[in-house]
């Protein structure tokens, strides 16, 4: 922090994606345009382009490959997402208890979705509540109480009685989970590959798709009339192929994977310009790195989404859909400054020049 509590940042201030100012100044860890009295010009001054923090709006804190990790692992996650410019997490379940990341003035803003909620033996071990759709409703209320207004099930997993992707609940089900969701004041979204359980999930009246990936002519309509966000994880679908390699014992789930694998760019393209929102997430936690946001950002220009309006699916957009402030006046100063514009070249989000949690710079 400069002299006096007082942080300058100059240059241009991306306030919104046409809204670009001069300067904001940081006093007591907030945004304030109104130069503070008794300031001296040029202290403390940082320069360059502004943005609010980056939002990964699908990640897993506390969670590797095996399940829980410690308090030092989730650490260690927490600080490659803020290194990348990732300020705002929305954690997309996750076993550990990682409320104790919210006295750390140094890490990211986390928003829980508690843990997952998946069908019994239908997902991967250690990672989810495992239950029976009786028991979903009930399960989807507690979540909802413990998380920070959402809640992740599991729509579709292989059946490896089918030996390929499946829903995970009838649509009683989900129509009771999400309802008890809803009741307390939570937002539902789910993770979903296939085809097969959107049209129930939507008509439950969910509020995200994690994935999407088997959207269809049929069902990019349906979300689009009903306003169902999206959050693609595109650098997580780019691993399709490698777990089809894998999977030769289930040789239709293997094509399966390799069919939404293929289509992955257009799928994601067709969802945008129906008018479904679209929002970035990389899915790091279980086997993907943190730190991705920019990579994800890169891929949904490569899936034809205009540069300017992928950069909003991690910016304000972002924000505004997960009700968290950017670079308004009386704002928490979390952002990020870029030396180049990254509305002309987002690859510059790879690159953070600086970045200001909570008006300190940490790096």
């Amino acid at each position: 922090m400069s002299d006096g509590g007082i942080l300058h940042i100059k240059g241009r201030v991306l306030a919104g994606p046409e809204d670009v100012r001069d300067e904001l100044w940081v006093v007591g860890g907030h945004i304030t345009y109104e130069r503070p009295p008794g300031t001296v010009p040029d202290t403390g001054v940082i320069e360059g382009w502004v943005l609010p923090g980056l939002v990964d709006a699908h990640c897993h804190v506390g969670l590797g490959s095996k399940g829980p990790v410690d308090e030092s692992a989730t650490e260690k996650q927490a600080i490659t997402e803020r290194e990348a410019g990732a300020l705002l997490l929305r954690d997309a379940g996750s076993p550990s208890d990682t409320r104790w990341v919210d006295d750390r003035a140094d890490l990211p803003r986390i928003i829980r979705a508690g843990r997952h909620i998946a069908r019994t033996k239908r997902y991967i071990r250690n990672f989810a509540h495992e239950i029976e759709p009786g028991d979903l409703a009930a399960y989807t209320r507690r979540e909802a109480r413990r998380g920070d207004g959402w809640v992740k099930l599991v729509g579709d997993w292989i059946d490896r009685e089918e030996g390929d992707l499946a829903p995970c609940w009838p649509r009683w089900a989900v129509e009771e989970a999400i309802a008890a969701a809803h009741e307390e004041g939570a937002r539902v979204t789910a993770h979903c590959f296939a085809e097969s359980s959107l049209r129930d999930l939507v008509e439950a009246g969910i509020d995200c798709v994690e994935h999407a990936t088997g959207l269809t002519e049929e069902t990019v309509p349906l979300f689009a009339e009903r306003g169902v966000a999206i959050v693609p994880t595109l650098v997580n679908t780019a691993t399709f192929p490698q777990l089809a390699e894998g999977g030769k014992k289930y040789p239709r789930w293997a094509a399966h994977m390799r069919q939404l694998h293929e289509r992955r760019y257009e799928t994601v393209r067709a969802a945008y310009e129906a008018g479904i929102p679209v929002f970035t997430g990389t899915d790091a936690g279980g086997s993907l790195p943190h730190g991705l946001v920019s990579a994800e950002v890169g891929e949904l220009v490569k899936a034809g989404i205009p540069a300017a309006d992928a950069l909003s699916a991690a910016v304000w957009g972002a924000r505004r859909w997960l009700g968290r402030p950017g670079l308004e006046e009386g704002a928490p100063a979390d952002l990020v400054v870029y030396a180049e514009d990254p509305r002309a070249d987002v690859g510059v989000l790879g690159s953070p020049r600086r970045v200001v949690l909570r008006g300190e710079v940490v790096h």
